[in-house]
């Protein structure tokens, strides 16, 4: 414990030209005291650490002194590559990987470029989480996310989207942040899957480890099912007339991908508005997404939605009526 907090002293200096002992202490969670007496046991090692005496003072290395201690460590590795996502990093436990990580690749710097990663951190932050929700943390990601990192099967309880929950043996591939919700890609008789890490109520990590397939490719297998989930969410038809700007701000209200088929396909009226068939997930969605086009949209099928819209039409009307000319 005392060897690995040693080093993380030597790095922390050679990657500053000075620090206070408090601020020692404060990065390596221990007392002034030990900072003083691990300076000094450093410093008996043939470490060169200098202490600069009175109220600015504080420890330096002397003459450009620079260690080799800073290989990485696999875990701290695989870390490094997510140190853009502080908050995915902090819910799957691996904080303190990535910020040993980043402090190697620190130090391992030349002096004229040292300030890099401060750098980028200022000007760039990736932030995950869709907005206005506020993004909480699955019980059980911290144990998965263990189990997809060393290739661990896993005995799982799942709940399904209808209650009732299930006993699965999986084989945790990958992990996928979207907008703010966990999804587990994982193998499963023969075949991938993908889970909501939310929904997991019970996760036991296994010893055995898995072969993992070669031909896998997380990116690819996510696109995929994203769009066939996607798609699979349109199960039925609206029959619109749009006017120009209706059929402009469209993909902005409904799926776009959706949106931008039905435009493609669309035929152009006598009146000069565009006739399309859109996709939509239900009535009671479409009317919300197309309540926003206004006058823009005119719903001419089914009948049971154009008729939710003549009422909140009269509704409209009768709230307004007063204010018109």
């Amino acid at each position: 414990m005392r060897a690995a907090r040693l080093i993380k002293m030597v790095l922390l200096l050679q990657s500053r030209p000075s620090m206070t002992a408090a601020e020692l202490a404060e990065e390596l969670e221990v007392s002034e005291r030990t900072v003083t007496r691990d300076a000094l046991a450093l410093s008996e090692a043939g470490v060169p650490v200098y202490a600069d005496r009175g109220r600015a003072g504080g420890y330096r290395l002397v003459g450009g002194y620079r260690t080799r201690l800073t290989g990485l460590a696999r875990g701290e590795a695989e870390a490094l590559f997510l140190s853009g996502l502080p908050g995915a990093l902090r819910d799957m436990g691996l904080e303190d990987a990535a910020s040993a990580a980043r402090l190697k690749v620190s130090a391992a710097l030349l002096p004229s470029v040292r300030d890099a990663p401060d750098s980028v951190a200022r000007r760039f932050l990736l932030d995950a989480p869709g907005w206005y929700q506020e993004p909480e943390t699955p019980e059980m990601l911290p144990p998965i996310a263990e189990a997809v990192w060393d290739d661990r099967t896993i005995a799982a309880r799942y709940r399904r989207g209808d209650g009732t929950e299930v006993e699965r043996e999986l084989r945790p591939y990958g992990l996928v942040l979207k907008a703010g919700v966990w999804y587990l890609c994982a193998g499963t008789d023969g075949s991938f899957r993908t889970y909501r890490v939310d929904r997991f109520t019970a996760v036991a990590v296994g010893e055995d480890r898995f072969e993992r397939d070669p031909d896998f490719d997380l990116s690819a297998f996510w696109s995929d099912r994203s769009h066939e989930f996607a798609r699979s969410l349109l199960r039925a038809e609206t029959v619109l007339r749009l006017t120009a700007a209706g059929a402009r701000r469209l993909p902005y209200v409904t799926d776009r991908a959706a949106a931008e088929e039905a435009l493609a396909a669309g035929t152009t009226d006598a009146d000069g508005r565009l006739r399309v068939v859109l996709r939509v997930e239900n009535e009671e969605v479409a009317f919300g997404q197309l309540l926003g086009l206004g006058p823009e949209a005119e719903v001419l099928a089914p009948d049971t939605l154009r008729k939710r819209f003549a009422e909140a039409a009269r509704g409209l009307g009768e709230l307004y009526g007063e204010d018109l000319p």
